[in-house]
């Protein structure tokens, strides 16, 4: 019987384990960490009942997985849950800019830009299916829907500032910039539009979800899955040279492109290997996790209501921030993540006490406590946050590290999404899922589409190795 090695329980990982399985081949998942899940897992971070998320938490792309779809997810334990409102972003002037999952009701809170926004996103959620099952594939591809991308393609490759134009008032303006700031690079950099629109048009089409009981749910159901197709998950075992991987005939890495140069070293071509070593990291995340007395006191209360809060400010305010950071200068006011995950899901708050989510974007490998500036973002728009806290816990570039390697000096989106490395990545290949070794391949979010939970670069790896399995025969 054919055989596969998956190294990594990520999304990815169990997502090409998955696809192999049901494809009759007999797979093993080795997962280092003592649980599964790679940015999925879930605990009690700050107090006895408070499920916080460790890294991923809020879903846009995994609701609208067409790989999550194909697997009936939810038929294995999973269960979406939405908020009343996706996102808000608060303003200095008290009130807030407002993403809902209908596209007619966030334009008509945009006022005098409700009618730019739905010019710019309305053909996109209308025909979110057909250019999403494109935009998931690498981008050496007959598309089946050349139309759709021929529409997004100007839109997408455009800077986010040039994007930002398109609205007249500051609500507009600070929705979009918070959307954009998702691609986690400087705004004013061709392409930088394209996570934003992708992700406000998935909310549109599917709601910002999250998953009922924390985001380690979606690993639990992704491992219920694998089971039922006879594959197999082995926790504590450190991959660390190809001799810690079980002789297979298909070997897929939910690993980093350096890792993936540390377990096979000399046997990577050499020309893949220049490629891994000029891959360039991303900027970082700084992760503050509190428990909070009640709810946050925000100035405009709608934002009570969102599951997810950008903390940011103004346009303009929040591009200079992200070139900051992509510069390696730590911004005064970073363009900070709020996760109300409790607002959707309220089996994750216990005695009266919240789990709050945050992250502020921060530069590569920065190694300073950015703890206060999360913080002062927070009292910027609720004022009278900081006597709400309980128990406050930071977690620094350093330690996102510690705790999952592929999160290299923090950087938790799997590369830059700067330059050609927005699309062609790791490498510039026809299959870059292939690391130029007969039956190994890469699937980690380094690899195309990219960073999410959508589990799409582990189908596409799959694909890539059901593929040369063909030949081979």
């Amino acid at each position: 019987m054919t055989t596969a090695v998956i190294v990594g329980s990520g999304p990815n990982g169990l997502a090409a384990a998955i696809h192999l399985a049901r494809n009759g081949i007999e797979v093993q998942v080795l997962e280092a960490a003592d649980t599964i899940g790679g940015g999925l897992r879930s605990s009690e971070l700050t107090a006895p009942g408070l499920i916080h998320d460790h890294c991923s938490a809020i879903h846009p792309m995994g609701v609208a997985s067409p790989f999550f779809a194909s697997i009936d997810i939810e038929g294995f334990g999973l269960e979406w849950l939405w908020p009343d409102i996706d996102c808000a972003h608060p303003l200095d002037s008290g009130s807030a800019a407002l993403l809902h999952r209908s596209i007619d009701e966030t334009a008509s809170g945009l006022g005098d830009d409700g009618r730019r926004w739905l010019g710019l996103l309305r053909g996109m959620v209308d025909g979110y299916e057909g250019l999403s099952s494109d935009l998931m594939q690498p981008i050496v591809h007959v598309p089946r829907h050349p139309l759709k991308l021929a529409s997004f393609g100007p839109r997408a490759l455009a800077p986010a500032t040039v994007a930002a134009k398109l609205f007249r008032t500051e609500k507009g303006r600070a929705l979009f910039g918070g959307l954009a700031a998702h691609v986690y690079s400087r705004l004013d950099r061709p392409a930088s539009a394209a996570v934003g629109l992708m992700i406000a048009a998935s909310g549109h089409r599917h709601g910002w979800a999250v998953a009922k009981g924390g985001s380690q749910s979606i690993a639990d159901a992704l491992v219920a899955v694998l089971s039922s197709h006879g594959g197999t998950v082995e926790t504590g075992v450190r991959v660390r040279s190809a001799a810690d991987i079980p002789d297979a005939d298909i070997v897929v890495l939910d690993v980093s492109p350096d890792a993936v140069l540390d377990i096979y070293g000399e046997r990577v071509p050499r020309r893949i290997a220049r490629a891994y070593r000029k891959f360039r990291r991303g900027p970082a995340a700084y992760k503050v996790d509190f428990a909070i007395d009640g709810a946050v006191p925000w100035l405009d209360p709608e934002c009570g209501r969102a599951g997810t809060v950008h903390l940011g400010g103004s346009f303009a305010e929040i591009a200079a921030a992200e070139k900051d950071v992509t510069l390696g200068r730590m911004p005064e006011r970073p363009f900070v993540l709020v996760g109300q995950q409790y607002a959707a899901d309220p089996s994750r708050s216990a005695g009266g006490l919240n789990p709050l989510y945050s992250y502020a974007h921060v530069p590569q490998g920065f190694s300073g406590d950015a703890t206060e500036a999360v913080i002062a973002q927070f009292e910027r728009f609720a004022p009278g946050f900081r006597e709400r806290i309980v128990v406050s816990v930071s977690i620094g570039p350093a330690q996102l590290a510690a705790a999952n390697p592929n999160n290299v000096g923090g950087d938790i989106i799997g590369g830059a999404n700067a330059g050609l490395q927005v699309v062609l990545r790791p490498r510039i290949a026809v299959d870059p899922y292939s690391v130029g070794i007969p039956g190994v391949f890469m699937c980690s979010s380094s690899t195309p589409p990219g960073a999410g939970v959508h589990g799409m670069p582990g189908y596409n790896a799959a694909e890539s190795a059901l593929r040369q399995l063909r030949k081979r025969k």
